[in-house]
């Protein structure tokens, strides 16, 4: 089992990440995990238990936004996308996710 500090490494990789993802396209949050993953070349597998608690604080931060849609196999899923004011912020933060990603590994 992993030490907190081993989970933790790098505690706002997972936010970045997803930011930078949705930088692209506004997405459900299964699909916004692959996304990441295959991305990071999967540097980051990003579980539901840490997901989900990611994006509810991104949106009690008015980082992103979820509005709800309705898949073509009827099942409703929330979409999140980044807020005007996070998008603009972002142009000068990352250019993807693998540049978030290079900011953030240790040397």
């Amino acid at each position: 089992m992993r030490t907190r500090e081993q989970r933790d490494l790098f505690p706002s990789a997972l936010e970045m990440a997803i930011l930078c993802t949705l930088k692209r396209q506004p997405l459900h949050g299964h699909v916004l995990a692959q996304q990441i993953k295959r991305t990071s070349n999967d540097l980051l597998q990003v579980e539901e238990g840490s997901r989900y608690p990611t994006l509810q604080r991104l949106l009690k931060a008015d980082l992103v936004k979820a509005e709800w849609s309705i898949l073509p196999t009827n099942h409703g899923v929330r979409i999140y996308k980044l807020t005007a004011k996070r998008a603009k912020h972002l142009e000068y933060e990352c250019h993807d996710l693998r540049g978030c990603l290079q900011r953030l590994r240790v040397s």
